[in-house]
């Protein structure tokens, strides 16, 4: 399970990507991405795109960002098989909004076969390693984010499983992640 800003593309510090023209591939994540998909079995982004419920960019936005992100990584030999979103602001907290884990229920019931507990979450938050560690997955943080709550970050860092630079670095040490 990969995070989508700050993971696969540069993250817009206090906006949001909203067209395909604002979205730029982190280094080296066309490159990892083959890697990836030759060693797990399923591979889906999970992402809290509240920008939709802010009124900042349609859905329709954001699904066309996607269609070009996976068509731009299956160009270069990954895959993505699902991507999926929660469009809903993060005062309602919604079950889909990491770090609860409704887009990971949706992932396991669209592909039945995934075992959280042979699952890895990619991220750059905090959030994404709630996520991660409430699944009972591996986490891997990606030191890619600049305001990352640092006190909330060492309250929860002996349990996170690998820290790296990129996903470039990662897909070339997953071994030691799993």
């Amino acid at each position: 399970m990969l995070d989508r800003d700050g993971v696969i593309n540069r993250r817009l510090i206090g906006n949001y990507v909203r067209r395909w023209d604002e979205f730029e591939f982190m280094e080296g994540v066309l490159e990892a991405m083959p890697i990836l998909a030759d060693y797990f079995q399923t591979i889906v982004v999970v992402t809290n795109q509240q920008g939709i419920a802010k009124g900042i960019m349609t859905e329709k936005d954001l699904q066309l960002v996607h269609q070009k992100m996976v068509a731009t990584i299956e160009k270069s030999g990954g895959r993505i098989d699902k991507v999926y979103y929660c469009k809903e602001h993060e005062r309602d907290n919604p079950h889909n909004r990491k770090p609860n884990i409704g887009m990971a229920e949706q992932a396991q019931k669209d592909f039945p076969y995934i075992n959280f507990d042979n699952t890895v979450m990619v991220g750059d938050s905090v959030s994404d390693m709630v996520f991660g560690q409430r699944l009972g997955a591996q986490t891997a943080l990606l030191t890619t984010k600049p305001d990352i709550d640092q006190a909330a970050l060492q309250l929860i860092a002996p349990s996170i499983s690998w820290v790296g630079d990129s996903l470039w670095q990662l897909a070339q040490e997953i071994e030691t992640v799993i």
